[in-house]
């Protein structure tokens, strides 16, 4: 089977790619860069622009499944100009693959997005599931409404609609897990704030492996890409310090501090969204980290 990958070449995607070509699958992605692209049997490059609505309609050639994961990475600081991209890197390529489709025959059958657990609100108490409809009033919040409705416009063409919110994503080479173990590796690790806002993670292979999941099971809907035991920052630093053998002894980094280095950015660090996976349990996909413990040996030793 031929699937067509957006965002092949960021932290997940790549990933990604690696899975489904082990799996004997073809890989079609799109770059808006022309120095990516590469042309192998089972793994080609296209161009597109999303700014400029240009696409290669070759990249839709023999294609069944589209998973998309373009779009902008958050962890960057919020600047008015930066705030505008991360809402039209994901709306714009959205809205270009759907007109493209629109008005070009071809043979997709169900395209998987990710989105982001960042659309809950924030709440120490609440445990969500992808029935809560709640919104959370906040950048983030509005950034993943406007990408999930994008995305829905899909089942007007007869194409299953699957959206995967991620979590916190752990990752060996980059991603949230290296940037926090970096100060603890030097002994000046602590936590954010109170502490007990919750963190929901997953590791980078079990995440792949969803979409690999939703697509070969053809699953609709909302699924949360987590995995089973969310923690609290306070226990993500503790198990993170443990696992490289380094102590923690600084007081928790109180939030002003955050918002003057990071602006309105540190709302992804202060942020408490408790996310529940059961969906995925009941439809019996297996997590190979479910632990933080497990996940951080893997990623960090």
């Amino acid at each position: 089977m031929t699937v067509l990958i957006t965002g092949a070449t960021g932290l997940v995607g790549q990933e990604l790619v690696n899975l489904l070509l082990q799996n004997g699958y073809t890989i079609h992605y799109l770059s808006t860069s022309k120095s990516k692209l590469v042309s192998q049997n089972n793994y080609k490059g296209f161009y597109w622009n999303p700014k400029n609505a240009e696409i290669d309609t070759n990249a839709l050639t023999d294609v069944e499944v589209i998973i998309h994961l373009a779009g902008a990475n958050v962890a960057k600081k919020w600047t008015t100009a930066y705030k505008e991209e991360i809402i039209e890197s994901r709306v714009l390529s959205t809205q270009l693959l759907y007109k493209t489709l629109q008005k070009n025959s071809h043979q997709v059958k169900q395209i998987i997005s990710a989105s982001a657990v960042g659309i809950y609100p924030d709440s120490l108490t609440d445990i969500y599931h992808e029935t809560d409809l709640d919104i959370d009033v906040f950048f983030l919040g509005n950034v993943v409404k406007q990408w999930e409705n994008e995305v829905s416009q899909f089942e007007k063409l007869e194409i299953i609609v699957s959206k995967i919110r991620i979590g916190i994503v752990l990752a060996k080479n980059g991603g949230a897990i290296q940037e926090m173990a970096k100060p603890i590796k030097y002994g000046v690790g602590a936590a954010f704030g109170s502490g007990e806002q919750y963190q929901s993670w997953i590791h980078v292979q079990d995440l792949v492996a969803i979409f690999q999941f939703v697509m070969e099971n053809r699953l609709p809907g909302i699924y949360n890409g987590v995995a089973p035991y969310p923690v609290t920052n306070s226990e993500l630093t503790k198990v993170i310090a443990k696992t490289l053998g380094k102590p923690l002894f600084l007081p928790n980094i109180p939030k002003f501090v955050m918002k003057l280095i990071l602006g309105e950015m540190h709302q992804i660090l202060f942020s408490s969204q408790h996310v529940s996976c059961r969906k995925l349990l009941d439809e019996n996909f297996q997590f190979k980290f479910a632990s933080l413990d497990k996940a951080l040996n893997d990623l960090l030793k």
